[in-house]
């Protein structure tokens, strides 16, 4: 690998209500390491790292793009792509240099995603009352601001459904009366257990 090379790509991603310019969803991503160089340097700071400049930043972002009808803008010395939706305005965020195709990416799976598990139209609302299934979405898209999955339908799998393996092990478990007072013995004797040992 080169060096400066690295899979920290997204800077933040940020939804706003395009009526108000109120946050409906915000996260921003540190560089989990930095460039190689002097052993002494420190990690670049996070161009955001306080309430007030990250707020400053949304309202500017939002007062330029609010009148434009394109998909991508340079802004602030970051590549911002977004997508409007109804009456919130959706936004993925890069670094100067990244490479504006895979960012694109991003905002469409994250725009078809929540098309798909809201399975209704993707508004301010809907969105806050869907905040987990957004939350897990982003999750899944990026982490720790490289991007993991792009893929609409697998991101939509990964969110609402159980993993396979506590399913199975749910099924062997015995809720009957007996099953619970078995389970309340072993916790008797387990915890007559640790009493003795001093635990």
């Amino acid at each position: 690998m080169a060096p400066g090379m690295s899979l920290f790509s997204v800077n933040a991603i940020i939804i706003l209500s395009s009526e108000d310019g109120s946050r409906v969803f915000a996260k921003y991503y540190n560089a989990p390491h930095h460039s190689s160089g002097p052993k002494d340097s420190q990690p670049p700071p996070q161009p955001y790292p306080d309430l007030k400049s990250q707020k400053a930043f949304e309202k500017g972002l939002l007062e330029k793009t609010a009148k434009q009808s394109a998909d991508i803008i340079l802004y602030d010395n970051r590549i911002v792509l977004y997508k409007s939706e109804s009456d919130v305005m959706m936004y993925v965020v890069g670094g100067v240099d990244e490479n504006e195709i895979m960012l694109y990416n991003v905002i469409l799976a994250l725009r078809d995603s929540l098309h798909l598990l809201f399975k209704q139209a993707v508004d301010k609302r809907t969105t806050i009352e869907n905040y987990d299934l957004l939350s897990l979405a982003i999750d899944e898209i990026v982490d720790d601001g490289i991007i993991l999955e792009t893929d609409p339908t697998i991101i939509v799998q990964r969110v609402s459904r159980a993993p396979t393996q506590d399913v199975t092990n749910l099924k062997s478990i015995d809720l009957s009366e007996q099953g619970m007072n078995n389970l309340a013995q072993f916790g008797k004797a387990k915890l007559g257990d640790w009493l003795r040992q001093g635990l």
